[in-house]
C-alpha cells in the first residue's frame, strides 16, 4: 500500500462494455485516473480472460462462465464467480491498494468484497441499482396471469424481501456512495455507514445545444427517448403518450427512440410515428439528444437517469417521472414536468406540445439550471473520500463537498 500520494484504488465493477450507466461511468473513471496517471486496478467481465496494462493502470478481465445467465438486458451474473479468487489474489496482492472499491452485489462485487476482508483493506461500495424495484416491475409482469391484486401484493412482498437482503449486503462497505438525497437516506437508516452523494457526470463538450442539425420549420414535434427498451423503464407509456397526442388533435410529432430491448418489437407495433435507431454512441448520439424537441423519460425505478442529464446539456426540456433519481435533475415547469402519475405524464407532454413558446423558453433556460457536472468533479470528490479511507473510519468526516450522512443530512 501507497504511504503517501494519491490513493492506490482497485474498482471491481460488474459492468464496463455494456451500454448502461454502470459501464459508463467506470470507462469514465479508468479515463480520469489515465489522464492524471493514478494508480488504478480495474476488475471487470471481458470478451477473454486478459491483463490490460497502460501506464499506472492495470485491467484484469475474465471471460463469464457457460452458467453465467442475464438479470437485465445486459447485466449477467456468474455463479462460478468464484473461480477466479485463485488467478485474481496475486494481482491484487502485487497492486496493494488503499481501497476497493465494488459496484454493487454483482459477481465480480463479491469479488472485491471477499478480497478486501481477506487482505483487510478497507471496502466502499457504490449503489446504482434500485433491484428491489427492478424485481417489483419484473415480477408483475411474469404474473400477468394473476388478477392484479394478487399480482401486486406477490411482487410487493418481493421488492421488499429484495431489498432487505442488498440493505444487508451495504452494511459491509466501510463507506457508501449514492446517486441522491433519497437514497443517502435510505442506506444511512438501514447500514449506519458514512454515505456520500455522488452523482453523475457527462461530458459537456459532446452534448451540447450546437450540435442541433434540425431548426424545426416544418413545426413537426420530436419526441425523444434514450434507453434501455425494457419493462422497468415503463417504455410501454410512450404508446399511451402518442395516443393521448391523437386524441388532443396534435398531429405533427414524431418519436425517436434510441436504444435496443426485449420491448422494442411491441413499441414497433404500437407506435403509429417513430424513428426507431438502435443504439448510438458519440457524436451521432449527441446530434440525436440535440435534434429532440422534447425527451419524454416514464421510468420510475433509475437511481439517477443520466440520460436525462445528457438531454438536458443537449438543451433538451424533459418530462420525466416522480420516481427514482430524475425528479432532481429537472426544475418541473422551469426545465420540464416531473409527472406524479402515467395519466399526467401524458397530460405533460400535450400542454407544451400546444404550447410552442413555452416549450422554447424552456429550451433556453434548461442548459444553465446546474444540475449538470462534468466527469471530473465526480471524481475528485470521490477520490477526496478514498483518501480518508486510507486514514482510517474517525477522518470520514466532511471531505470536500460531501458530508456523510451518518453525520448530517445532505442537501437536496
Amino acid at each position: 500500500m501507497s504511504p503517501g500520494g494519491s490513493p492506490r484504488v482497485a474498482v471491481f465493477t460488474d459492468c464496463y462494455y455494456e451500454t448502461n450507466g454502470v459501464a459508463r461511468t467506470y470507462r469514465e473513471f479508468e479515463r480520469y485516473a489515465r489522464e492524471r496517471n493514478l494508480p488504478l486496478l480495474i476488475v471487470r467481465n471481458g470478451p477473454s480472460d486478459a491483463v490490460v496494462c497502460h501506464g499506472a493502470q492495470r485491467a484484469v478481465e475474465f471471460r463469464r462462465s457457460r452458467l453465467a445467465f442475464a438479470v437485465d438486458v445486459d447485466l449477467w451474473f456468474d455463479p462460478l464467480f468464484f473461480r477466479r479468487l485463485p488467478r485474481l489474489r496475486p494481482e491484487v496482492r502485487a497492486f496493494g491498494p488503499d481501497v476497493i472499491h465494488i459496484t454493487g452485489p454483482g459477481d465480480v462485487g463479491l469479488l472485491g468484497a471477499i478480497l478486501a476482508a481477506e487482505l483487510g483493506v478497507p471496502l466502499c461500495a457504490t449503489w446504482h441499482t434500485n433491484l428491489h424495484e427492478f424485481a417489483e416491475r419484473r415480477l408483475l409482469g411474469w404474473l400477468g396471469w394473476l388478477p392484479l391484486g394478487l399480482a401486486g401484493r406477490l411482487s410487493a412482498i418481493a421488492a421488499r424481501a429484495v431489498l432487505a437482503a442488498v440493505l444487508r449486503f451495504y452494511r459491509i462497505p466501510r463507506a457508501v456512495f449514492a446517486p441522491t438525497a433519497e437514497l443517502v437516506d435510505l442506506l444511512r437508516n438501514a447500514t449506519g455507514r458514512p454515505v456520500y452523494r455522488m452523482g453523475r457526470g457527462i461530458d459537456t463538450r459532446l452534448f451540447h445545444p450546437s450540435r442541433r442539425s434540425r431548426n424545426g420549420d416544418d413545426g413537426t414535434l420530436v419526441l425523444g427517448y434514450v434507453g434501455r427498451l425494457v419493462p422497468e423503464k415503463n417504455v410501454r407509456l410512450l404508446a399511451s403518450v402518442e395516443r393521448a397526442l391523437i386524441r388532443a388533435g396534435i398531429e405533427r410529432y414524431r418519436f425517436v427512440v434510441v436504444g435496443e430491448g426485449w420491448e422494442r418489437p411491441w413499441l414497433e407495433r404500437e407506435l403509429q410515428r417513430a424513428q426507431f435507431t438502435g443504439r448510438l454512441h458519440g457524436e451521432a448520439l449527441a446530434q440525436a439528444y440535440a435534434d429532440m424537441d422534447l425527451f419524454v423519460f416514464p421510468s420510475r425505478t433509475d437511481t439517477f437517469g443520466n440520460v436525462v442529464q445528457e438531454a438536458l446539456a443537449s438543451g433538451v426540456p424533459a418530462v420525466v417521472t416522480d420516481g427514482g433519481g430524475p425528479k432532481f435533475l429537472v426544475r418541473n415547469g422551469e426545465t420540464g414536468r416531473v409527472a406524479r402519475s402515467d395519466e399526467e405524464f401524458c397530460q405533460a407532454v400535450i400542454e407544451l406540445a400546444a404550447d410552442p413558446a413555452r416549450l422554447h423558453a424552456m429550451r433556453e433556460r434548461v442548459r444553465n439550471h446546474g444540475a449538470i457536472q462534468n466527469w471530473d468533479d465526480v471524481f475528485e470528490r470521490m477520490y477526496a473520500v478514498y483518501e480518508e479511507l486510507k486514514v482510517g473510519p474517525r477522518r470520514l468526516a466532511c471531505v470536500n463537498g460531501f458530508v456523510p450522512a451518518a453525520s448530517r443530512r445532505p442537501a437536496d
